[in-house]
């Protein structure tokens, strides 16, 4: 198969793939597996691999869970972290488009530490920045806090990012989910580092600002972080998902701060209701482009039951 990725730029590359149907088809002679895939799919594609002592995997998922799982399901593998900035969309079959230039992290988990240069430097010679770090966690903590931003509240409400961070009403939503996610980083002893193209440090300095002054200065550093594309969860609902990434998102920062006593209720809600509207026509109908019915139910849900119910069953 042959690919074409369109650049930001205009610059167009192309590159012949090997395309395998299945596992049984791989040669498995390699240094590296990337498992570019949703959170949710990971167990499944682990069970799916060979031994592979000798192999580092590159995980390069969204939210906080995959790591943990990795270690916990295949311990014998070096693993490395790995957090994605750039915007990226399929437009159809063989063409993807990069959309924004962004970059990606690199941090070992587990050993791998060798194979960093040599990553860093050839996604560099592609026309991707990538930083290594020393702090996996930090690293992909501070993806998650760039992840929350405009992702659950624009999926329940099928509202792109920008006219969230247009309505008054919804703004104190996003600004409270992203303060509570800092409050536990905070908690878990992680500083926020600055990302290729994702300086989430900034975020919280305009976080601090009053509502009127700060809304206006997110709004434009959001749509422009994004280029253009839609928000995940936004993508995955509107496709009719029975799955999402919320558990490892909003969810993460439910299940970390019930363990470490910091109070969640906005993620929970947001976390609960996006659960909901996948078997729920009813809710999704009702939150689709209404802000008010969302600023409703986020005020008015349980947090404490949620809580316990994320702490207790991660999935």
């Amino acid at each position: 198969m042959r690919l074409a990725v369109h650049g930001p730029a205009g610059e167009r590359s192309t590159s012949e793939l090997v395309v395998a149907r299945s596992t049984g088809e791989v040669d498995w002679a390699v240094d590296l597996v990337v498992l570019a895939i949703r959170a949710h799919d990971v167990p499944r594609a682990l069970d799916s691999l060979p031994p592979l002592p000798s192999v580092t995997l590159l995980s390069v998922q969204n939210g906080i869970g995959t790591e943990e799982t990795i270690r916990e399901r295949r311990p014998d593998l070096a693993l490395l972290a790995a957090s994605l900035t750039a915007s990226l969309e399929l437009v159809e079959d063989a063409q993807i488009a990069w959309l924004r230039r962004g970059g990606i992290g690199l941090a070992s988990v587990n050993g791998g530490d060798a194979l960093i240069p040599q990553l860093a430097s050839t996604f560099g010679r592609a026309g991707l920045r990538a930083r290594a770090y020393v702090d996996w966690r930090a690293m992909k903590w501070s993806k998650l806090v760039a992840n929350l931003v405009g992702n659950a509240t624009s999926g329940l409400l099928q509202m792109g990012v920008d006219r969230i961070y247009t309505d008054a009403s919804t703004f104190p939503i996003e600004r409270d989910q992203l303060r509570e996610a800092f409050a536990v980083m905070e908690a878990l002893g992680l500083k926020p580092v600055a990302l290729p193209g994702a300086d989430i440090r900034a975020l919280r300095v305009a976080l601090a600002l009053p509502a009127p002054i700060a809304r206006p200065i997110l709004r434009v550093a959001v749509g422009g972080g994004r280029g253009g594309k839609d928000p995940s969860l936004l993508l995955a609902m509107a496709a009719g998902a029975d799955t999402t990434e919320v558990r490892w998102l909003n969810g993460a920062v439910v299940k970390y701060g019930a363990q470490l006593g910091v109070p969640t209720p906005v993620n929970t809600a947001l976390t609960e209701l996006v659960e909901r509207t996948l078997v729920d026509a009813d809710l999704r109908d009702r939150l689709r482009h209404r802000p008010p019915e969302l600023v409703e139910a986020v005020a008015h849900h349980p947090p404490r039951t949620a809580d316990a119910d994320l702490a207790s069953n991660p999935r």
